[in-house]
């Protein structure tokens, strides 16, 4: 990903949250020499690994898993807010239409997880952090046991310890504090949730004690 400096995000904390936070994520590597990209939700085991491990799961039908393994490198692509931004919100001119967003790139090899114990446990917890624990919650242990095994065999686990992260924030930190400032006006006053989003990451940075 190009990334001016001025754009990168490095702080392991913030990039985990990103992760975790915009976790519907976007798998890509080469089959049979060509690009491929799966959507799957993906979860952060942030203490596994030097910059933690992705684990998630997709269907066994899909031929992606079959490309996995040690020579091969994956991309876990985590897209977060983003919107148009027009030259007219700025203070000075002359200026042109750019793109607020944030994203962050993991790399790493991925390995698929055979055990019907282990698929089972990140099923498991797949479900509950989107399901919650409370009363009504759904959870696996309700469905018939056939059924269930069934439906275990039927997906690919996998797991990718990260080898590297690539985090790129572009909100705008280019802009003198004037244009800056403007912009970040404009998204909060707007009403639209894309940009009232972005505008929530450009506050963030503004209100931070580092001064970033």
């Amino acid at each position: 990903m190009y990334v001016p400096s001025h754009f990168a995000e490095r702080e392991p904390n913030r990039l985990q949250a990103f992760m975790r936070t915009h976790d519907f994520a976007l798998i890509v590597s080469a089959v049979e020499g060509r690009p491929f990209a799966t959507h799957v939700p993906i979860l952060l085991d942030p203490e596994r690994g030097r910059q933690g491990t992705l684990v998630g799961h997709m269907a066994r039908g899909n031929p992606h898993w079959r490309s996995f393994g040690p020579e091969v490198e994956v991309l876990v692509i985590f897209n977060g807010p983003h919107c148009y931004i027009s030259p007219t919100w700025y203070e000075t001119t002359p200026n042109v239409p750019t793109w607020n967003y944030a994203a962050v790139h993991a790399y790493g090899r991925a390995r698929t997880i055979d055990d019907p114990l282990a698929v089972r446990s990140i099923l498991d917890r797949t479900v509950t952090l989107y399901e919650g624990e409370g009363e009504g919650a759904w959870s696996l242990s309700g469905l018939p046991e056939d059924y269930l095994q069934r439906m275990i065999r039927g997906v690919a686990a996998f797991e990718i310890e990260i080898e590297r992260l690539e985090g790129k924030f572009k909100l705008s930190q280019n802009r003198a504090d004037p244009d800056r400032r403007a912009v970040l006006r404009r998204l909060e006053a707007s009403g639209e949730p894309r940009e009232a989003a972005v505008g929530a990451m450009m506050r963030e940075r503004e209100t931070e004690p580092t001064g970033r």
